[in-house]
């Protein structure tokens, strides 16, 4: 994500283009930024946030998986991204048998799922996160869809805050 400042006044401003290019930074879902960006101009940060939420809730399992191609393997970040980076902080360091543990699990719920495992990791640990693979690895398709859109309302909500604190 770009860090470029930002308020909600400058947002509401921006052209519906140029605002929908910085939203897709937030989250990869083109459904999600052109929601998000209609829903302008917000009030205060709440508003935005809500608009963040009612654009997740509306996406379909297509717009989900178009959210989920912007984001990293768990326990993989993107080399270069600092979003991909900061988030995943706590995997730094972790012991090489916790990875290797991590792998194993984001290809059993790949297979599963078709998708990555997406999850809020901010401010989680490496092992954190291999405990919450594995306790999702169960659910059913749909049960996981659900999570999966509150973990995407949860990464966007502070990507959004984030992109708000860059002023």
């Amino acid at each position: 994500m770009t860090n470029h400042p930002h308020t909600l006044d400058t947002l509401a401003a921006t052209d519906a283009a140029e605002l929908e290019g910085i939203l897709l930074e937030v989250c990869s879902s083109p459904r999600w930024a052109a929601t998000v960006a209609a829903d302008k101009p917000w009030s205060d940060r709440e508003a935005l946030l809500a608009a963040n939420a009612a654009a997740v809730a509306s996406l379909t399992a297509e717009d989900l998986l178009d959210a989920m191609a912007g984001h990293a393997r768990i326990g993989k970040p993107l080399a270069g991204d600092a979003t991909s980076e900061r988030e995943q902080a706590g995997i730094r360091g972790v012991d090489r048998a916790v990875l290797d543990e991590l792998e194993e699990a984001n290809a059993a719920y790949e297979a599963k799922f078709g998708h990555v495992f997406l999850i809020c990791a901010t401010g989680r640990s490496a092992v954190d996160l291999l405990a919450a693979l594995r306790e999702r690895h169960p659910n059913d398709a749909a049960t996981e869809a659900e999570v999966v859109r509150e973990e995407l309302r949860k990464i966007n909500d502070i990507r959004l805050d984030r992109l708000l604190d860059t002023s």
